[in-house]
């Protein structure tokens, strides 16, 4: 029975060593580049079809606020306050109005997302490495 010793085993350089690591961490990087850009574009559809709905939803609502404006400040005038009187009052209740749409429309802008899936990738990535480089 043949045993084959160190000696027999092919020598690969430390040089060689360090291309085919830079090799495979230049790969890593580029995969997790791609990961981070897939998460991005995710979003920024979201993004854009969110903005989207909310531009037609404040155009159909402008539209039909117009009217009812109207009505109801001559609904108020028909009560028996002054003109004038009915269409302030119809106007803050649009700014009130506008001021609690403007408060949705950030809240749904405000729960977008980073690449969360790639930092935490690339951080379970650099740990193997920064182990190595530490020992």
């Amino acid at each position: 029975m043949t045993t084959r010793s160190a000696d027999a085993a092919p020598a690969v350089s430390t040089g060689q060593l360090i291309g085919e690591i830079k090799d495979d961490l230049s790969g890593l990087v580029k995969d997790e580049i791609e990961l981070a850009k897939a998460e991005i574009r995710e979003d920024a559809k979201a993004v854009g079809l969110g903005g989207a709905l909310l531009a037609v939803v404040a155009l159909l609502a402008l539209l039909a606020l117009v009217m009812l404006s109207i009505a109801l400040a001559f609904g108020i005038h028909a009560l028996g306050l002054g003109l004038g009187w009915a269409f302030l009052i119809t106007a803050g209740a649009q700014l009130l109005l506008a001021a609690i749409l403007g408060l949705v429309a950030k809240n749904r802008f405000g729960s977008v997302s980073g690449p969360k899936r790639a930092q935490r990738a690339a951080k379970q990535a650099i740990r193997p490495v920064q182990a190595g480089s530490t020992s």
